[in-house]
């Protein structure tokens, strides 16, 4: 209890020393993040619209989660050497499989009757996939946004190693801020962790239709309104 106690002091008396960091933290997840967007959004949300591909996405998912962190970041140093470049890279990799699986999922998921029904009224296929079936995959697709802001977010961290600059250079360096320092930080990583999730929960929510949520059953009557399936976590 004290070494948490004096974590919280080290936040106090080295407040302008965090905040810094923390702006770093966040342009280094939100560069990983949004180029991981500009990859994966495009690529599952097409495949789920041609409902193929399912083995790519599923493959591309499975290897991204699969490969680990550290070892990218160690293996970019090789390459790209020390520095932002390459530790926004191993996060993009981190980022991709959550949007990716959860657009594919959330397109090639989207009910039949309402892609068929737009079709008999005429629409073309890019109509039918923006005016019918992005709005309803919509919510599942913020879903996968969400899982991978608070990875990266998290993961972030370990850049540091490699001369990424965010809170992990106090959490890796307990030689100059010692226990204090490390439990502060930590403990700002999962501020922020947590405020990423419910902001983005808040604006998932927001953004869903009112008959797509996931409906109570009330006492005495039958369920009449299908769950959504949204991936937390």
């Amino acid at each position: 209890m004290n070494d948490f106690v004096d974590g919280i002091k080290f936040i106090g008396d080295n407040s302008g020393l965090l905040w810094h960091l923390t702006i770093k933290h966040l342009e280094l997840t939100g560069a990983a993040v949004g180029i991981a967007l500009l990859i994966a959004l495009p690529i599952g949300i097409w495949l789920g619209h041609l409902h193929r591909g399912s083995f790519v996405a599923i493959s591309i998912s499975n290897v991204g989660r699969a490969l680990p962190t550290l070892a990218l970041i160690s293996f970019g140093v090789a390459i790209l050497g020390i520095g932002f470049l390459n530790s926004m890279i191993a996060l993009v990799i981190l980022a991709v499989p959550p949007v990716l699986t959860n657009a594919y999922v959330a397109v090639e998921g989207v009910d039949r009757d309402a892609v068929e029904a737009a079709e008999g009224m005429g629409m073309t296929p890019l109509e039918v996939l923006l005016r019918v079936e992005l709005p309803l995959a919509l919510p599942l697709i913020f879903a996968g946004i969400r899982i991978a802001v608070v990875f990266v977010i998290a993961t972030a961290t370990i850049a540091s190693v490699a001369g990424g600059t965010g809170l992990g250079d106090i959490i890796v360096d307990q030689a100059t801020y010692r226990l204090p320092g490390v439990i502060g930080a930590s403990i700002c990583v999962a501020v922020l962790a947590l405020l990423a999730q419910l902001l983005f929960a808040l604006l998932q929510r927001a953004i869903t239709p009112r008959g797509l949520r996931v409906q109570k059953v009330r006492p005495g009557r039958p369920e009449s309104a299908a769950a959504v399936p949204v991936i937390t976590n």
